[in-house]
């Protein structure tokens, strides 16, 4: 594949390291000193586009891909107030997307095993349920947009829980969202239930931004001449 790079932080150069390996080609690199360059000249040179840069451009970035016609996997998170627009652009241009709060194929499966252990804890309201999450000093916001994909699909399950709130729970009805920036730390997020007798705890530890890359490239090579709306869902068929 030939990819068109946006963001190159950490994480663009992670991408960039295994898409080379893999034998892809980087055709396009655009960061916080070359903007002017994401032009549709230069993005129709790639196949695709992954985007991870940040909350404030994330989603002027992927409407230029959508609009020069290039397929765009994004990961950057933040900016989900405008995510229902990009996919209005992505219909109207008959283009492909992808957008996930993460792209770790062990963070979707753990995603998977959260639905399924809300949905046994449903019926026992005796358990208190919140999340914790930890990342790097240098991610912009918190909580993750993982924590917040995890607590939505808490909520979405579980009866007794209509919503989630940072760090404490004024309301009995809501789930706590507890995050910590540490330096050098890739990701971390448990959920845990407890009780006055025991607890349930299930945990995702990110040992690398490799596993992030890996599954980026995944999906872009997914959507490659592909038409519509995805998720890590299609891409693993799960």
């Amino acid at each position: 594949m030939k990819i068109a790079l946006i963001g190159y932080g950490k994480m663009g150069k992670a991408i960039e390291t295994l898409a080379l390996q893999q034998g892809h080609s980087i055709v396009l690199k655009i960061n916080s000193k070359n903007p002017e360059a994401l032009q549709k000249e230069n993005l129709q040179e790639a196949d695709v586009a992954i985007e991870f840069s940040g909350p404030a451009s994330a989603f002027v970035n992927v409407r230029k891909c959508l609009e020069a016609g290039v397929p765009v996997v994004c990961g950057s998170t933040g900016w989900l107030q405008h995510l229902e627009e990009a996919q209005h652009i992505c219909r109207q241009y008959q283009n492909a997307f992808i957008w996930a709060s993460n792209f770790s194929v062990g963070v979707n499966l753990f995603f998977q095993l959260n639905k399924y252990l809300a949905k046994l804890m449903n019926a026992h309201k005796e358990y208190e349920v919140h999340l914790e999450e930890i990342h790097h000093t240098e991610k912009k916001d918190a909580p993750s947009g993982t924590a917040i994909t995890l607590a939505e699909q808490v909520v979405s399950i579980l009866d007794h829980k209509t919503g989630w709130t940072k760090d404490k729970a004024d309301r009995p009805q809501d789930i706590a969202v507890c995050s910590q920036r540490i330096a050098d730390v890739p990701g971390t997020h448990k959920v845990l239930y407890q009780s006055v007798v025991d607890s349930i705890t299930i945990k995702h530890t990110a040992y690398s931004r490799e596993g992030f890359a890996l599954g980026a490239l995944l999906a872009a090579a997914f959507i490659k001449d592909k038409t519509g709306i995805f998720t890590m869902s299609d891409v693993l068929n799960l």
